[in-house]
């Protein structure tokens, strides 16, 4: 996914209770103001945000302060290959909204606006976290997910990785097909309101049918994926001020649909099908079958999407894209912060440049966190014990 990708550092622990720290503010704001001289002088900006923070234990940023925080965080984002587009993102400023309608209004428009033509990138920034008090935020890791179904003989329709959400959702009163890509609902949670469900209209929700430039059998699996990834569950922090609804999306690497969520054993699982429907000699892992069937479903899925007409970069594209980004950003003095487990490609790695180099892991910041409450909502609609 083109797309700020997942954190998982020591130092990300977020205390909902105490309020902004005053120099994370301060130093956010000199760079933002550094990079966007636009803004003009600094000095003044500060001496209102300290009293702000002194006065409400937070401050509110204004619309530039927030587009520029939100491009920070997704050029800090270590785990994503696309950062080269970061200045390219759309910034949508939601603060206003409260109530769990207008936020599933605001939801649907975003992904019609990200959806529309060739995908963009966009973000949606809803309420800011005040101290002490209760956030909104979005059950769903993702915007767009298939629901999962396990049967009594263990076998899971649909997505496995979305079996205990799945549940979860059924227990609220969720009524499903129990198809393979039953779009699942929206669970959104405000103060005011608990938790409701929502479900998407057709209009907000642009899948793409995978086919095969050769193999025409390939029609007969009825796949299909959603055009647009959107991670909904991620806190962004900006200048010391938590943002716990605030949806991103880019556009999908080819890999990720092929490689991982229709290839992995814990979510579609489908190399084995794929390579009996091709013949191949499934009795030893020395056929190499594994290998062979992942490349013909990756192939499958970017030439889908460009039959489609909808945006998607392959690994190989993508891996020199970034090694663009890095001498970019090396040239304006920044660092890049980047975790090799991720940028590396999950298919032929080696055959990409971003294999052959080594990287530093940083907790740069503005940037998007996950949360423990975040991951144990998505996972089964449960609050983990000591999250947030």
């Amino acid at each position: 996914m083109i797309v700020p990708g997942y954190r998982d550092h020591p130092t990300e622990r977020w205390d909902p209770v105490a309020p902004v720290d005053p120099a994370e503010a301060e130093d956010f704001l000199r760079r933002c103001y550094l990079e966007s001289p636009r803004l003009g002088p600094v000095e003044p900006r500060l001496a209102i945000v300290r009293a702000q923070i002194a006065a409400t234990g937070s401050y509110v940023h204004t619309t530039e302060e927030l587009t520029h925080g939100a491009k920070m965080a997704w050029r800090n984002s270590s785990r994503c290959i696309g950062r080269l587009y970061w200045k390219s993102l759309t910034v949508l400023d939601r603060r206003r909204a409260r109530t769990a309608d207008e936020i599933f209004s605001l939801l649907v428009h975003h992904l019609q606006v990200a959806g529309e033509n060739q995908i963009r990138p966009v973000i949606s920034i809803f309420a800011a976290a005040q101290p002490g008090q209760r956030v909104a935020r979005v059950w769903n890791e993702q915007l767009v997910r298939y629901a999962g179904y396990r049967g009594e003989d263990g076998r899971v329709v649909g997505d496995a990785r979305q079996v205990g959400f799945t549940e979860a959702m059924r227990g609220f009163g969720w009524r499903s097909k129990g198809d393979h890509f039953d779009v699942l609902p929206l669970a959104i949670e405000t103060p005011a309101e608990g938790v409701r469900l929502y479900e998407l209209p057709e209009r907000a929700v642009r899948e793409v049918p995978i086919t095969h430039p050769e193999f025409a059998w390939f029609t007969e699996l009825g796949l299909r994926w959603h055009a647009v990834p959107a991670i909904s569950n991620m806190r962004l922090t900006i200048g010391g001020v938590h943002y716990p609804l605030a949806p991103f999306n880019g556009w999908y690497m080819g890999t990720e649909i092929g490689a991982r969520n229709f290839a992995d054993a814990d979510r579609y699982d489908l190399l084995p099908t794929v390579a009996n429907r091709m013949g191949l000699d499934t009795s030893r892992e020395s056929t190499l079958w594994r290998d062979r069937a992942l490349v013909e479903l990756n192939r499958a899925v970017l030439f889908s999407f460009e039959q489609a007409g909808v945006k998607m970069s392959d690994h190989h594209t993508e891996s020199q894209r970034f090694l663009t980004h890095l001498r970019r950003e090396e040239e304006a003095g920044r660092p890049v912060p980047a975790d090799w487990t991720w940028i590396v490609p999950p298919m032929s790695g080696s055959l990409t440049g971003v294999f052959h180099r080594y990287y530093e892991e940083l907790d740069l910041r503005p940037a998007f966190y996950l949360d423990d409450e975040a991951i144990s909502l998505a996972r089964d609609g449960t609050r983990c014990p000591f999250g947030h």
